[in-house]
């Protein structure tokens, strides 16, 4: 009798850490359209469609102007008020879209998971990289504003490390979706999660330096804050590239490194192992 071969063999994962780069590339193409999925299902029925990516930032920077600028007077370092707050909200819009979503991957998506076999690592994948084209529309806004303020205000002063964007972004990224899958796997189990995680983003948004300057802490404040919040550091020391006010310090940087790896080691090990059984309780 000759050996039967085949096109796929699904193996079960050898370790809970396990994760099959080699797989995922194969299933590169059904990643794609996951993106796009996530990308055209959110405004495929609204009238405005995707400038609502500019609408968001543009009233929520206009609102913390008034209330945080003009009514409580909250120091911007000497920054004007709309550019220092569109800065922060730009970027954590990023990491807290990444968070909010990928952490109901498995309840959103157990009919599919349930009916075909894929990596599931590529569904909270697509979510990152969608948003990365929802915060690229929006940095093109932060951009446009940026570019106004520089010409006309002789206080913005970016310098060389802006050109660290994208180490930036990516630890954004890492942190946003080692978070979601840790959250996503506790859900299945635990739906109180669901609820709290909207209330936490938001919550946590107001302990990052999006309407303060981080610069005005003290020292043991920014460690414990930049230990509580690994957002700090990134978000103010992007604030410090472009607009040239704020702190830079590779220490804190180096924390919120470490804090990324540590999330998205851990979110893996937790996702590889509730995967195997989730249908059960979701």
């Amino acid at each position: 009798m000759t050996e039967e071969k085949y096109d796929l063999v699904i193996k079960p994962k050898s370790s809970l850490l396990d994760i099959n780069f080699k797989e995922l590339w194969k299933y590169k193409d059904l990643l794609f359209l996951f993106v796009k999925r996530d990308f055209v299902s959110v405004y495929k029925q609204t009238i405005l469609g995707p400038v609502w990516f500019f609408i968001q930032p543009i009233l929520t920077t206009i609102v913390f102007t008034i209330i945080f600028g003009n009514v409580a007077k909250l120091d911007t370092d000497g920054l004007p008020a709309p550019l220092f707050y569109l800065t922060g909200i730009t970027f954590w819009n990023y990491f807290a879209s990444c968070l909010t979503a990928t952490s109901n991957t498995f309840v959103s998506n157990a009919s599919i998971f349930g009916k075909a076999y894929f990596p599931r690592l590529i569904t909270p994948l697509s979510v990152v990289i969608s948003n990365l084209i929802k915060f690229g529309v929006q940095f093109i806004l932060f951009l446009c504003v940026f570019l106004y303020y520089y010409f006309t205000d002789d206080r913005i002063q970016p310098n060389a490390y802006m050109l660290l964007l994208p180490v930036f972004v990516i630890i954004m990224a890492g942190l946003g979706l080692g978070f979601g899958i840790l959250i996503s796997s506790l859900t299945t189990k635990y739906r109180d999660f669901t609820f709290l995680v909207g209330f936490g983003v938001q919550l946590l948004m107001y302990a990052s330096p999006i309407i303060y300057p981080f610069s005005k802490l003290s020292a043991e404040w920014r460690f414990w804050l930049n230990l509580l919040n690994p957002m700090s550091s990134i978000i103010e020391a992007i604030k410090y590239g472009f607009l040239g006010k704020g702190v830079f310090d590779l220490f804190y940087l180096s924390i919120s490194f470490i804090y990324m790896v540590v999330v998205l080691v851990t979110g893996v090990i937790v996702f590889n192992k509730i995967e195997k059984n989730f249908m059960d309780t979701v």
